[in-house]
């Protein structure tokens, strides 16, 4: 009855587009969902709390190892692997689109990873407040599903988000998030995904951002521990991995795909900065079975 109910609430709320799992509400069984324990594209922002018990995901071929108060957050595009059921754990999960993200009163900078760590470690007190409001959209999503309205779901994620962003930015200098210099790093992260294929030159984005090209290294460089050219570079490898390895896209094609108008030159530049040829990151065989 359990699955049912899990059914049942997937075609709730879509026009909000945020669905929240627990254990009370688990995914339906492995064997019925083996397709989503495969490699993914998120298309909503995914967040899941431990409450208690150990478990590791994958995004983007990094592993994250949770345990107690311990919560991962990913991005739409990033590539997802769900991990096996562990036993003995207790956890809540949301995700919500784009479209639900804009109907909130405020931007949550946590969201575009500015600190590049996609982890936060709650503190006791946090943790708490966490859990009773993950319950209560749990209770709203899934228990009264037919008797909620969407403005309350709304203000109880905006709860939720505004207090993972006061954490993630906690104990760090940046704390502030008004920050002038942390705005602008957003700023530049936001260029660079919504232009990456078209590869903009760095005076391009400084211009774009308002900036001189000395003002942008130096924010780059302090947030992101690199250089404006070499972040967009390794953003860029980042993209070729992704889909190297879960699309059939072959190498030519990415090369076009990402901007490059020489294949040649592509594959040499991912060979400098990943230390592997192109070819190496293609599917193999076995990964289905996985």
């Amino acid at each position: 009855m359990q699955e049912q109910k899990g059914e049942n609430q997937d075609s709730q709320h879509d026009e909000l587009g945020i669905k929240i799992r627990s254990n009370d509400n688990p995914y339906l069984p492995a064997d019925i969902q083996k397709k989503l324990l495969q490699p993914r594209r998120l298309s909503s922002y995914f967040i899941v709390l431990i409450e208690s018990g150990s478990i590791t995901y994958n995004i983007d071929s990094q592993d994250f190892t949770l345990t107690d108060g311990h919560l991962l957050f990913a991005m739409p595009n990033q590539f997802f692997t769900p991990p096996a059921k562990t036993d003995d754990l207790k956890y809540f999960k949301v995700l919500f689109d784009e479209n639900t993200l804009a109907l909130l009163p405020q931007q949550y900078p946590f969201l575009v990873n500015p600190l590049n760590a996609q982890t936060i470690a709650l503190d006791n007190a946090a943790k708490e407040r966490v859990i009773k409001v993950f319950g209560i959209l749990n209770q709203i999503l899934y228990v009264d599903r037919h008797e909620t309205d969407t403005e309350i779901i709304l203000a109880y994620l905006n709860s939720l988000l505004s207090e993972l962003n006061s954490a993630y930015f906690k104990n760090k200098e940046s704390a502030n998030i008004l920050n002038a210099n942390l705005s602008k790093f957003i700023e530049f992260k936001l260029v660079v995904e919504t232009h990456l294929a078209e590869q903009p030159s760095i005076n391009a984005i400084a211009e774009k951002l308002a900036l001189t090209t000395n003002s942008l290294y130096r924010i780059v460089k302090e947030y992101a521990g690199t250089s404006p050219k070499d972040y967009f570079i390794n953003r860029l490898m980042a993209e070729a991995q992704r889909k190297l390895r879960y699309s059939n896209t072959s190498i030519k094609e990415l090369a076009y795909e990402l901007g490059f108008n020489d294949p040649d030159y592509f594959s040499r530049l991912f060979k400098k900065s990943t230390g592997k040829s192109a070819s190496e990151f293609l599917p193999r065989q076995d990964l289905s079975g996985k």
